[in-house]
């Protein structure tokens, strides 16, 4: 007889309760959130362009040469979520405190949701190890319950369920921990990028100087 899809679920959640308890049942939906956040930022990553900044690297060393027209056109053929903020300092007249919002306004962005996954790497490991501890003052309860007809099996058994909190604890911990490293540096690099990238709209090495004047003309004063 074939269950239904609601069926199997229900099956499924009870069988994990009763090997695991709730504790397990608890780290099973969590693990659920924290892969639904990481899919998500991994969309907002590639959607946004983290990493892909070919164009936007050519207009800021085209500006940087004193070509302003070939990086006024490279930059329209950017797509980076940079873009505003380089096209904002190349209009000058911004200063660096603005510039440094705006570009700190976009990763915040993309830094939503790390507030949660650093939670879930910190936190899982504990409620596991609150769940090993529950299961353990269980087994030695069932262990003095039973009084001298003492069955090992029974305080074998008692243990492995009680270390599996544990397990599956450290299995949604360490993923989470790896996945948010790899994202976090993503950003400090992307934050880099973002600094040489106005500093260099700011200050063009090909740019001369207003105070620097012809070699005839300074002879001449």
């Amino acid at each position: 007889m074939n269950m239904s899809p609601v069926t199997m679920i229900r099956e499924l959640i009870l069988e994990i309760y009763d090997l695991g308890g709730p504790v397990v049942l608890f780290l099973g939906a969590v693990s659920i959130a924290t892969l639904s956040v990481v899919l998500y930022k991994l969309w907002q990553f590639r959607a946004a362009g983290v990493g892909r900044h070919k164009a936007l690297r050519e207009a800021v060393e085209a500006w940087d040469h004193g070509d302003r027209g070939g990086a006024h056109a490279a930059l329209e053929r950017s797509r980076s979520y940079l873009r505003p903020v380089v096209a904002l300092a190349m209009q000058g007249g911004v200063d660096s405190a603005r510039l440094d919002a705006e570009a700190e306004t976009r990763f915040a962005r993309l830094e939503r949701g790390f507030r949660f996954l650093d939670g879930v790497a910190q936190l899982s490991p504990l409620v596991g190890l609150f769940g090993t501890v529950l299961g353990m003052i269980a087994a030695f309860q069932a262990l003095q319950d039973a009084g001298s007809a003492v069955d090992p099996s029974l305080l074998a058994g008692g243990i492995w369920v009680a270390l599996l909190t544990t397990a599956v604890g450290l299995a949604v911990a360490m993923p989470t921990q790896v996945v948010l490293s790899w994202l976090e540096a993503r950003i400090d690099a992307e934050r880099v990028l973002a600094g040489q990238a106005v500093r260099s709209v700011e200050s063009p090495s090909g740019a001369r100087p207003a105070a620097d004047a012809p070699a005839g003309q300074a002879v001449h004063a």
